[in-house]
């Protein structure tokens, strides 16, 4: 079974090692959760921090999958110096609101001009 959505056939060479890229990279970040929840249960404090470890050599790989995503895909680029490194509120004072940045990537809005709805 394959982990493509779409005729592998049809996927450039471009795609596939975006799909590789992506797949390791979620494979990654799940292998730090997991290690992660063993390090913080562990009641041997040599074996957590054996895992500890682990988890920090995953997240290593993890960085250099984004590093490699951001060198080969534009957006990636753009949107991590957009949101990384920075202080302050993760929602606020980005510059523009959701749907104007889905439209400023080609993207449709899900908007439908009538303004935010209070619940």
């Amino acid at each position: 079974m394959s982990d493509y959505h779409e005729p592998v056939e049809e996927l450039s060479e471009e795609a596939r090692n975006f799909s590789r890229a992506l797949k390791s990279l979620k494979e990654e970040i799940e292998a730090v959760d997991w290690y992660h929840q063993r390090v913080v249960t562990s009641k041997d404090k040599d074996l957590a921090a054996i895992m500890a470890h682990n988890r920090d050599e995953e997240i290593e790989h993890a960085c250099m999958s984004l590093e490699w995503l951001r060198r080969n895909m534009p957006v990636w680029d753009e949107e991590l110096r957009t949101w990384l490194f920075k202080e302050g509120d993760l929602m606020g004072g980005h510059g523009h609101d959701h749907d104007d940045h889905d439209e400023e990537h080609g993207g449709e809005s899900d908007s439908l001009g009538i303004g935010k709805i209070d619940k």
